[in-house]
């Protein structure tokens, strides 16, 4: 008999991405906008039908499904399997009873994990962390997402909290305020959603030609650095030198061999990887050799494996 499928979630904060799991192979998926704003129990419906039509799509039943596995990006209580708090996206999450949602519509047990606890783990089964027993991932965007893997174990902690929070290392006590209140953290510094402050902020923009851009992300300020406009390069030097901070930060703390490295702004790998790797070469506690520095391999399915491995493995 054929191994059952997952049907697994991913909630992110700008797409929402499903899919049909069958051990490491994606059979059917669907991507749909977020809407976050609009919080996740006026969603539940049309998650439900495009699921729906994934199942027909693949020509497979309840029957046919194992469990739902859904990533969350906010800290979730994987015991009782329920949304503990989450920040500015799907606010009204941790009001909902998910496990009587998938029970309810398709007779079946749910799964919940952080979202980048699942893509870790997804890159861990089945990417670049393959074969690693000590692993730590960053994705890098919206925010800064870090989760580990410590003597092959997902690190969780007592209170679900452990080793996701590595956004909010404190980088500069005298820094930028960010959305968790505190100062400094290394996602008030270098994120997508401090970004435009940042760089509005700054006394070149207005002789840069960021100022003549519609939308400041990091995909144009790699652009501009590229093409030598001061601005951006200042902007993306400081920017990679706080990820760089963080991810030594992240070793100090977890003793990784691997640092896999995801999100939108790795399409400007080749300048990242170097740098990151360059300060972490400089660790002179690291006697039994370097921190491999690497780009995650799953960029769309990590987190949907990942959940899909919870359910498979609870």
């Amino acid at each position: 008999m054929p191994q059952k499928a997952v049907i697994a979630l991913d909630l992110g904060g700008t797409r929402i991405k499903l899919g049909l799991v069958r051990g490491a192979h994606i059979l059917a998926s669907d991507e749909l906008d977020a809407r976050a704003d609009l919080g996740l129990l006026a969603r539940l419906p049309e998650l439900t039908g495009r699921i729906n039509a994934l199942l027909q799509q693949a020509s497979l039943s309840a029957a046919d499904i194992a469990g739902v596995g859904i990533a969350v990006p906010g800290i979730v209580d994987t015991v009782n399997r329920k949304v503990l708090t989450i920040n500015a996206k799907y606010s009204d999450a941790p009001q909902i009873d998910l496990v009587a949602w998938a029970q309810n519509t398709w007779g079946l047990p749910l799964c919940m994990e952080n979202d980048t606890r699942a893509a870790m783990i997804g890159e861990w089964r089945h990417g670049q962390g393959k074969g690693y027993d000590n692993l730590v991932l960053m994705t890098l965007g919206t925010g800064i997402g870090t989760s580990a893997v410590i003597e092959g174990r997902v690190l969780r902690g007592k209170h679900f909290q452990a080793g996701i929070l590595g956004g909010h290392v404190i980088i500069d006590r005298h820094g930028n305020r960010c959305n968790c209140g505190m100062v400094g953290c290394a996602e008030a510094q270098a994120s997508t959603w401090t970004l435009e402050s940042f760089v509005t902020s700054h006394p070149q923009y207005p002789v840069s030609v960021l100022s003549q851009e519609d939308k400041i992300d990091f995909k144009t300020i790699f652009q501009r650095a590229e093409a030598g406009d001061t601005l951006a390069c200042i902007v993306r030097d400081e920017c990679v030198d706080v990820w760089a901070t963080c991810a030594y930060n992240l070793v100090q703390a977890y003793d990784p061999e691997v640092v896999i490295l995801g999100g939108g702004v790795m399409a400007s790998r080749e300048f990242i990887i170097p740098r990151i790797q360059q300060q972490l070469d400089q660790n002179s506690w690291a006697t039994w050799g370097k921190v491999a520095v690497v780009e995650a391999a799953l960029i769309n399915s990590a987190a949907l494996l990942g959940v899909s491995d919870l359910v498979y493995n609870s």
